[in-house]
Order: C-alpha cells, then structure tokens, then sequence
C-alpha cells in the first residue's frame, strides 16, 4: 500500500507516524508545502517573546529525522498543485529547484491546516505587518523586533494568540495596542470571564480598543505604520500583528471536487473520510459536527487534530472502524498571572442555537484557604433546565484552573451532568484542594439552582430590576462600608434572624453576598419565613469583575462609600 499525506505539522505528522507503527510495509510519503515539519505551532509566540530561548525547541522532529526514524519519505518546500481523483494521483511542485512531479496515492490524506483570513484593507502589504501562524511568520516577526527599534505593537484580533502576543511583546518591553472588533477580549468566552482578562490586561497596561473596526493602513511622516480605524484616531505604531481569525486551507480539495462545507472546509463522516473513498482528512482543514449541538463546524485546535491522525490512520489501515465523535472546542490561555479556560458552548452561542440553558456562577480557592499560595477560581457552568447536563463551562484565575477545566472537558464529553459534577471525586490535600473542591461546590449549587431551591439573578440584570426589587447586602457592616451596589440596603447575614421584622414582604428581596454563600443561607432562612427572594449569582464578587473589566471604567453603579 502506498499512503500519501499532504501536510506535516500536526494532524499530518500524527497521522503518519501512526500509519507506520500500523503497517511496517507500507510506502509512506509526507509533503510539506513550509521548510517545516511536526512543530510546536501554539509555541510560536513565546519564541518571539524570549519566553523559549532555543529555537530548536519548537521543533518535534526534522525531515532527517522523521525519516530515520518512521522510515517515511519526507519532501518540503513542495506544495500539492492538483488531485486527480480518478487516476489517485498528486501534481507536485518542488519550490527549491522548480521541478514538477505526479505522485499515485492509494490512500491520500489532506491535512494543510488553516490560513490566515487577511482582510483587502488598503495598505495590508505594507512592511512590518504579520500573521503569525507558521515559522517562516515567527522568524520575521523576531527579526523585525531584533533588528529594529520596536518601540509600540498594535495587535488586531483579541482571540488566544492575539493575548499570547500581546504578553510576550510585553514581556520584551513592548507597549501594545490590542484592536478587537468585538465587544470584549476572548469572544469564545462570556464577558464576565473575559472581564476577568480585560482587567489583567489593563493592569499590564495595555490599551485595550474594543468595538473598533480597522479600515486600512498607511505610513505617517515619521515612517512609522498608520492603523487607521473607524471613527476614532489613526494608531501610530511600529509594527502590527493580524490576528483576527483563521480559515480552512481548503483550495486543493475543492479543486478537486471533494464535498466542502458551510465555512469552506471538508466535510468528512464519523471515520474522517471525504466524499472519496480513498480520500482522508483531518486538522483545521475539516468540518465536523459539533457533538452537542451537531451543527458542523471546523475546529482550530492542535489537540484535536493530533487525535484525528491517530484515528485517521487506523481506519486507513485496519478499515472505517474507529469513530471521531468530534471537538468541544476546549481551550485555554496564559494572561499575564491569568488564565483562562473554556469547554463546550458558550452562553452567547446558547443564545444563537436557541438551545435552553441555565448558567450559574460560583468562586472557589485553587487550594484549601488554610494552607498558603490559595488563590481565586470563577467557575461559570451553563446547563440543561430539563436534565442538568453541562452544556458549557468556563473557568479563571492564577493557579489551578487547567486542572479543572479538563474534568469539566470531560463531562461534558460524556453528557454528563452538574450531579454527576457534585459527586465528582478528587484527589484531596490541603496544597491541591480542599475536601469539597470547588468543581463539587459548582456542582451543589447548580443542583440547588435546577431544584428551584436557590432562585437566582444574574449581573446585568441589576440595571432593570432595582427599581421593582428591595436590593439587600448581607454582607458585614464593614464590608459594605468599603463598597457596595448602588441603591442597596444592608443586614448582615448574622442579624438576619433578630431583623427580619424590618424587611418588606411585599417587594421581591434580592439578596447578594461576597460569592453566593451567605446569601444562599440567608435565602433559605427568609423563604422559610414567607419573603420571596432571589440570590445573586456570583455575588458582588462577580459583579465588581465585570465592573473593573469595562474598557470605558464606568463605574455607575457602585457606591464607594
């Protein structure tokens, strides 16, 4: 058998080399259109940072060594020109010395990743404009910033590697500039996590233009680049990186006439075969039904691109018996002492789906409070009102939150549900987490949240209620005296029982602590005593994060007292 995989970063070099320990015999041929093989793509801006010194790091393996190694004919800088599907053959192109070459395939696999998408604003082509998706973008990118006064980058894109460059041109004493189209940072995420990332960013000094649209680009009298916006001042600056999304490379196969779907990628079944039978396909390239909404989609994620080689390959070779059951899109990114992660939907595509859902919000310690180096966690959850399965989740904080992040992966793969979350069991010890881990406490109160026992209301709901609601603060007098939604009124939660007298039984009491915990408590002593009450989810907490995270810092209502 003769195997044929186009494309060698990480869906191609993963299927390959799991095509070889399969089948010793076969002829494996491996083209790369880069200089580059099986690379640590997600690396690349810490290179460009200082963060990774050695450039050779990045590097899994060579063409050398893939070759001694797995025994499989590696050919770079030669770029797939045409598929002929009926004689399974591939025109090939040879960049270095201009040869032209037919290769037969009995089995072709199309794994060329995604492009940039790179808008035809006036002035793209202009020096000192980047993307940053392969090594050759990377090299130039540090050698810009090596060889040149670097003084101010402008970022466009605020998705996971628009962050990661902002924090390594940091980190290089950069100042930066982050443009974002959007009406906040991360737009996988929902504001009040992202607000969490807004707020670090600011820390850091980083200028942050939100629901900002570039219109072109151009040089000033000093030379420098001009980021021209819609409807606010041209950006001087002296470089820019384009960061606003990918899409799938997906030239050859529709060329080729191979079944592509809604966002220009190929559409592959369940065994992540094309509409040829002896074409196979994975990585960014591909479209795939979500597995809980199964809406098609592509997936731009090297984890699971690595997984869809592996699976690629055995069906190849053992025949379509293995199934891909899809990606949830679990991600996660370093902001400054943040991280962010996310899993599943989130609420905004809830919304668009029309898909029923429930979010709750809860606070927890990485570690338990008693012992030292604790430090915040926000976990939001979005569930099924009818069955309590998790949906979505979305986690933030210093430490701790990868680890939680994959447990929530997981269930959620698995349809499973925040009881399925409150009965989770953990490894418990005092450095890594306390007795009932916060992924438990998620879990209880979303539980209590689906059972009708803890009716909650939400941060931005505070706007439109406070004039139909009697607004409570059950913190401690001192607590409030700090600071405190406008318009409140406070009775700590200790005093609830001995003053309950001088609530209104006519209004709707909404309640808020710190986090939700006492003002669960206090929920539960005043609906026993016939108040009808409601319990803000993620306390004031929350409500302060997506306060401190507004890019304008308008504050309107919080009371500084």
């Amino acid at each position: 058998m003769k195997y044929v995989i186009i494309g060698a970063v990480a869906g191609g070099a993963s299927t390959a080399a799991r095509l070889r320990r399969l089948d010793e015999k076969a002829e494996i041929i491996l083209i790369e259109k880069g200089e580059y093989i099986s690379y640590a793509n997600c690396g690349l801006p810490y290179y460009i940072g200082d963060v990774i010194k050695d450039r050779n790091k990045l590097f899994v393996q060579n063409a050398t060594s893939f070759n001694q190694r797995f025994n499989i004919t590696v050919r770079v800088n030669t770029e797939a020109i045409r598929i002929d599907k009926k004689k399974q053959c591939i025109e090939l192109f040879n960049s270095n010395t201009g040869e032209r070459l037919i290769e037969t395939y009995d089995k072709l696999v199309l794994s060329p990743g995604a492009i940039p998408v790179i808008p035809p604003f006036p002035g793209i082509n202009l020096p000192g404009i980047f993307t940053v998706r392969n090594v050759k973008d990377t090299d130039l990118i540090k050698e810009a910033v090596n060889g040149q006064e670097i003084k101010h980058a402008t970022v466009i894109g605020a998705g996971f590697i628009g962050l990661e460059m902002i924090e390594n041109f940091h980190h290089l004493g950069i100042s930066v500039t982050l443009i974002e189209r959007a009406e906040h940072v991360l737009p996988p995420v929902d504001f009040p996590i992202a607000a969490i990332a807004q707020k670090e960013l600011k820390r850091n000094a980083i200028q942050l233009m939100l629901n900002t649209s570039v219109t072109g680009f151009s040089k000033s009298n000093t030379g420098r680049l001009l980021v021209e916006v819609a409807e606010k001042e041209a950006i001087e600056t002296d470089l820019v990186i384009l960061s606003i999304g990918v899409k799938p490379n997906a030239k050859l196969a529709i060329d080729a006439g191979l079944t592509v779907g809604e966002f220009g990628g190929i559409v592959v079944d369940k065994y992540l075969q094309t509409s040829d039978p002896n074409i196979y396909a994975v990585g960014d390239v591909i479209e795939f039904a979500n597995p809980i909404t199964a809406i098609v989609s592509p997936t731009y994620l090297a984890g699971p691109a690595n997984k869809q080689g592996r699976i690629c390959a055995t069906n190849i070779v053992h025949g379509n018996k293995q199934i891909y059951n899809g990606s949830i899109n679990t991600a996660i990114v370093k902001v400054f002492d943040q991280t962010i992660a996310t899993a599943g939907l989130s609420e905004r595509v809830l919304k668009q789906r029309n898909i029923p859902y429930v979010i709750s919000t809860t606070f927890g310690g990485s570690n338990a409070g008693y012992y030292p180096g604790a430090e915040q966690l926000v976990i939001q959850l979005a569930f099924s009102p009818q069955n309590g399965t998790i949906l979505g989740a979305q986690v933030a904080g210093i430490k701790g939150v990868d680890k939680r992040i994959d447990v929530l992966s997981f269930l959620i793969q698995q349809t499973g549900t925040i009881y399925d979350l409150a009965e989770f069991e953990h490894a418990y010890a005092p450095p890594f987490s306390s007795a009932k881990d916060p992924l438990n406490m998620a879990g209880f109160v979303a539980e209590n949240v689906l059972n009708g026992i803890n009716k909650i209301y939400y941060w931005d709901q505070i706007d439109r209620l406070k004039t139909s609601v009697f607004l409570l603060d059950v913190r401690t007098e001192k607590e409030y005296e700090i600071g405190t939604i406008d318009g409140a009124k406070n009775l700590a939660l200790d005093s609830i029982r001995e003053r309950m007298g001088e609530l209104p039984k006519d209004k709707v009491l909404a309640i808020f602590c710190k986090t939700g915990i006492r003002s669960y408590i206090a929920q539960r002593i005043l609906v026993q005593n016939g108040f009808e009450v409601m319990n803000l989810s993620g306390g004031f907490d929350l409500w302060k994060i997506c306060q401190d995270g507004r890019v304008d810092e308008t504050m309107s209502l919080l009371e500084a007292k």
